[in-house]
């Protein structure tokens, strides 16, 4: 039987009868329009709570063709050009989508430009270069012979990138490609308000605007063969303008350089240790922004609609995590559910009277194809979600495209009709409140809480192989029964470490925002933590954790005592290494599954015998049995008395180290995996002196997890695989149930 509520619906034109049909089945309450489709009056008048997506910054094309110099800017690296002789052309756009940006010839380059000589990292003077606006380039002159050379430039950028890969995916053919348009410019700022007062009176039917977003695109551009060539969905690039700039020093006394975006080629990734420029741009932007959107929300609210913000597309400068978000005046975040941890990033977001996750599969035709199954991505998505949905909920769940496209695939309408089911039935049994958590658990980066379920992430909920092995750490915590923060090194730095704070996970590759970089030069901050594990804390170190860049006091892991870890970097290769035996059975990795031979022969095999130079110990065959993911080379323990559980290659994937009164870990990676999710959960517990407490609301499979809620007298037992699985619940006062659960099932009991 149906349930209905907390579900909206994408629909179009010309699709009334079987929006009904579907409203019906999958219980919707809401429906919306998505990029490129309108709802006409049949679908108005089925009764339903209107959403329309409103997207402030673009569309209006009969504005911006008028004033192409208040489209959004972005700061440009050209490629490196050698040069052969003591003269360089660069030119600007090799490499670069001349349907999406084009050089902005209208400010002055001398001023807004820099030429870079990369080999020394010296600007050159504005004298030794002139723009050939004709042949976009650069003549540089005065150079030195075999330098490599750079230009940072501004660009405009004239295909809204969002709406471009819509138009691209969909082949949307002569479709006129929708300018987008930056508010910063006084008459283009009026025009987006005058425009958006005029859409609330002519659309009475709306009960929800659905920004999407607001002003700034995260960074998002492509190379002349419409690939993604640069992207980094938390980047700050598209949101430069001269008058910004100009503004930005008035206001901070310091001029921003070109190379405060470009920054080497880099562009400000989040994985880079953040620089007092970017966070400054960061809260400059922020301000500006913040400003505009809460006077979007209050009209909003005084033409009697609510305002919601899309988590996505220009979503920069609003930070939903920053301090202040709660005052922007927004009804709701709606945001696209990836996996565990985007949705965690949604359904965490303070200050909002309620959230909302798109589900996947989008309704596009990448995926709804003749030959294809839909439905086996719909539940995929689900079961990530459910897990983390049923540690923090979010309030409504919906989809996006084109309906009349899913509605082709019988089988996937059946799928969305039993998730949808579900999540009303969670929020039913819960009232919509949180599965209880037994640890408290701090997230260690530069970012902190700024960031919260943001680490360790390029594109949305796409990890790659250099970030999969991180990634994994925060969906293992997005689903699993702990409470989850984020705390900064700034924060340790100026307070010390919280009371209630349980365990605290840091780590990442070295000189990055997750590690920290040259922060780990100031000895307050090993201070602060050492003596915090000293006195009964417990501290997870992954990949290169506390690590900095140069050769340190003999030290790579600046807290490689607490960790029991460090990592030869090459200057200390005439101190042998030893390994203590590697010790297979432990708390922590009780539930890893290792092959029986594979044992058998790791212990026949034995430990290295001692040879110069090298050491020994190592086991000579490895264990096994877990997935680190990418390795991390040449790990070693800093002493005999360290505890390895794993060690195999001659380098130590998994230690454990008493410390004091507290406890360390380290442990080179942990993509995400059931096997490795229970891992991570067992080395929190051990960690943090908790081992007692674990057993107690315990799945024995680790495919399956148990969430309890004390208040509602309720637990209840999920299955994450597309398989049929057998578990037993250990319950609070030792007794055990055994649940059969078929293939992402879900099962209920009185607690």
């Amino acid at each position: 039987m149906t349930s209905t509520g907390r579900f909206t619906l994408p629909s179009e034109e010309n699709f009334a009868e079987k929006t009904k049909e579907l409203a019906e089945l999958w219980g919707a309450d809401a429906i919306r329009n998505s990029d490129g489709t309108h709802l006409d009056e049949a679908v108005l008048a089925l009764g339903k709570k209107i959403y329309s997506a409103y997207f402030p910054t673009r569309a209006h094309n009969e504005w911006i063709t008028l004033h192409m110099d208040e489209t959004p800017q972005v700061y440009l690296l050209t490629d490196r050009i050698l040069a052969e002789s003591d003269a360089v052309d660069v030119p600007l756009m090799g490499g670069f989508f001349s349907e999406q940006l084009k050089p902005n010839r209208d400010a002055d380059p001398h001023k807004y430009w820099e030429v870079v000589d990369r080999t020394t990292g010296e600007v050159v003077p504005a004298e030794r270069w002139a723009l050939d606006a004709g042949e976009d380039t650069v003549h540089v002159t005065g150079v030195t012979p075999w330098h490599e050379y750079t230009v940072s430039f501004l660009a405009y950028i004239i295909w809204d990138p969002v709406e471009m890969y819509n138009h691209l995916t969909n082949n949307w053919g002569d479709k006129e490609h929708e300018i987008p348009f930056d508010i910063y410019h006084p008459a283009t700022r009026k025009f987006v308000f005058d425009t958006f007062e005029q859409w609330l009176k002519d659309n009475p039917q709306v009960d929800v605007v659905r920004f999407t977003t607001f002003f700034y695109q995260f960074t998002l551009l492509f190379d002349p063969k419409h690939r993604e060539k640069i992207v980094d969905w938390f980047g700050c690039a598209c949101t430069v303008s001269p008058a910004a700039l100009d503004d930005f020093e008035k206001e901070y006394g310091y001029r921003l350089r070109p190379e405060d975006f470009v920054d080497g080629g880099a562009y400000n990734s989040a994985w880079r240790v953040p620089r007092k420029a970017q966070r400054d741009w960061i809260d400059f932007l922020s301000g500006f922004v913040r400003k505009n959107v809460k006077q979007l929300a209050d009209m909003s609210h005084a033409a009697g609609k609510e305002a919601m913000m899309f988590l996505g597309d220009q979503w920069i400068g609003t930070e939903p995590y920053k301090e202040g978000f709660e005052d922007l005046g927004l009804d709701a975040v709606v945001g696209s559910i990836g996996d565990g941890t985007t949705t965690r990033m949604i359904a965490d977001i303070p200050g909002v009277r309620y959230t909302e996750g798109r589900f996947l599969p989008y309704f596009f035709p990448d995926t709804f194809y003749e030959g294809n199954d839909p439905s086996i991505e719909g539940l995929d998505n689900w079961r990530k979600a459910r897990r983390a949905i049923l540690r923090s909920p979010i309030s409504r769940m919906g989809y996006g495209g084109y309906l009349s496209l899913a509605a082709k695939f019988p089988k996937f309408v059946d799928t969305v009709t039993h998730i949808a089911n579900e999540f009303r039935d969670i929020h039913d049994r819960t009232d919509g409140k949180a599965a209880e958590g037994e640890l408290n658990v701090a997230i260690l980066n530069s970012w902190g809480k700024m960031r919260s379920w943001m680490a360790f992430t390029v594109a949305h909920a796409l990890p790659n192989k250099q970030t999969y092995s991180y990634y994994g750490i925060l969906e293992s915590l997005s689903g699993m029964r702990v409470n989850v923060r984020f705390i900064s090194f700034d924060d340790v730095l100026e307070h010390g470490v919280a009371d209630d704070i349980d365990v605290i996970v840091t780590g990442g590759p070295v000189d990055t925002a997750f590690t920290g970089g040259d922060v780990w030069a100031n000895p307050k901050l090993a201070e602060t933590l050492r003596a915090w594990v000293r006195g009964g804390g417990a501290l997870v170190g992954v990949g290169e954790p506390s690590s900095l860049p140069r050769f340190q006091a003999g030290r790579f892991f600046q807290l490689a005592d607490v960790f029991g870890v460090d990592e030869e970097r090459y200057q200390t290769l005439s101190v042998d290494k030893y390994f203590p035996p590697v010790t297979p059975d432990h708390f922590i990795t009780a539930d890893v599954p290792v092959d029986a031979e594979a044992r058998e022969a790791w212990e026949k095999a034995g430990y290295r015998i001692p040879l110069s130079g090298c050491g020994g110990g190592q086991g000579i065959e490895p264990l096994g049995g877990i997935d680190f993911g990418e390795p991390v080379l040449n790990t070693y323990p800093v002493n005999e008395d360290v505890t390895l559980l794993r060690a195999d290659h001659g380098q130590v994937q998994l230690a454990v180290n008493e410390y004091g009164e507290g406890r360390g870990v380290y442990v080179s990676g942990l993509p995400y995996s059931a096997a490795n999710a229970r891992l991570l959960e067992r080395i929190l517990f051990w960690a943090s002196h908790n081992e007692g407490r674990y057993a107690a609301w315990s799945s024995s499979n680790p495919e399956c997890e148990v969430a309890h809620f004390p208040e509602r007298g309720l637990y209840c037992v999920i299955n994450n695989t597309d398989q049929p699985q057998t578990t037993t619940v250990t319950l609070a006062d030792g007794s055990s149930e055994t649940f059969d659960l078929e293939g992402s099932g879900i099962a209920w009991r009185n607690a």
